[in-house]
């Protein structure tokens, strides 16, 4: 699922592209796609834009008379920037929005549908969307610390509820925890100062640090390599590969649709974490740390 930074670096490439530009209408593949018609897709049709943000991990196209186009890509979905009045081609290729200066395609990959564009008017409508998460970039300290405390959470679980805060997922997750060298199981109200200035900078520097990446990787071009495993993450996606810092090989837990990489020798001192299903499956046989699992 595309994250905070590669949301920005969408949002960077669409400013350039259609910011002051008119709509010049909308086209769908597949009705599922639009989720809500308030205005309908016909009335929009000869807008100008007038700015292009987002709303933690929806992508929002501000057009005059207060109309947002909500766009959110959920696991599967991407964009991608077309020559003017592309046709819409195979089925992963949902709807199309066309500007003065070129389409943008929303595809989705496999069967799933979940990709959504809404369309709203006004503040209140669009505030409906906002599930209240903090700008994890544009927050204190002292704030990062109060929301994530207000709960008692595990620290993978805390850094991805959008109520808490905005636009982190299971990607850069991992690679926050990484870089703090904490557990993704420990829970939030068993942190000391220590950790929690080190989980704020973390947060900060591993955004900050992909986010600069990926706006370097693109260039002046359209993000084309969205993905949840970006080469050069430490743990992220690493599965079995060495630890960049202490040569152990990364391990995994995986539950429903997620899962979370980390490295026990930097993170958990050694201990392995147990897999809920395979801990189960194994049970006494379940190794408790690297030296077990190694022998």
């Amino acid at each position: 699922m595309p994250e905070l930074p590669d949301i920005k670096v969408y949002v960077d490439a669409l400013r350039e592209r259609i910011d002051g530009h008119t709509l010049e209408g909308m086209r769908i593949a597949n009705p599922f796609i639009v989720r809500s018609v308030l205005p309908r897709p016909t009335e929009i049709a000869g807008l100008p834009v007038v700015d292009v943000g987002h709303q933690a991990k929806r992508i929002v196209i501000g057009l005059e008379r207060d109309i947002r186009i909500l766009i959110h890509l959920m696991i599967a979905g991407r964009l991608h920037w077309k020559a003017p009045g592309t046709p819409l081609k195979g089925r992963n290729q949902l709807a199309a929005l066309d500007f003065d200066t070129g389409t943008l395609v929303l595809t989705e990959a496999g069967t799933k549908r979940r990709a959504a564009i809404h369309l709203v008017q006004g503040k209140e409508a669009t505030a409906q969307f906002d599930r209240g998460g903090l700008d994890p970039l544009a927050i204190s300290e002292a704030a990062f610390r109060a929301r994530l405390a207000s709960e008692n959470h595990t620290l993978k679980r805390a850094l991805t509820d959008q109520r808490l805060l905005a636009g982190i997922g299971n990607a850069y997750s991992d690679e926050i925890l990484f870089a703090a060298r904490l557990s993704p199981f420990k829970q939030t109200q068993s942190l000391n100062d220590g950790d929690w200035q080190r989980l704020y900078r973390a947060t900060h520097d591993t955004l900050l640090h992909w986010i600069d990446r990926l706006r370097r990787e693109s260039g002046a071009g359209f993000p084309g390599k969205v993905t949840a495993f970006h080469e050069g993450m430490a743990v992220h996606g690493r599965y079995g590969h060495p630890c960049a810092v202490c040569g152990s090989p990364v391990q995994r837990i995986v539950y429903a649709e997620n899962e979370s990489n980390y490295c026990a020798r930097c993170q958990t001192g050694g201990r392995l974490l147990a897999d809920r299903a395979l801990s189960r499956l194994l049970k006494a046989n379940w190794p408790k740390s690297l030296e077990d699992l190694e022998g």
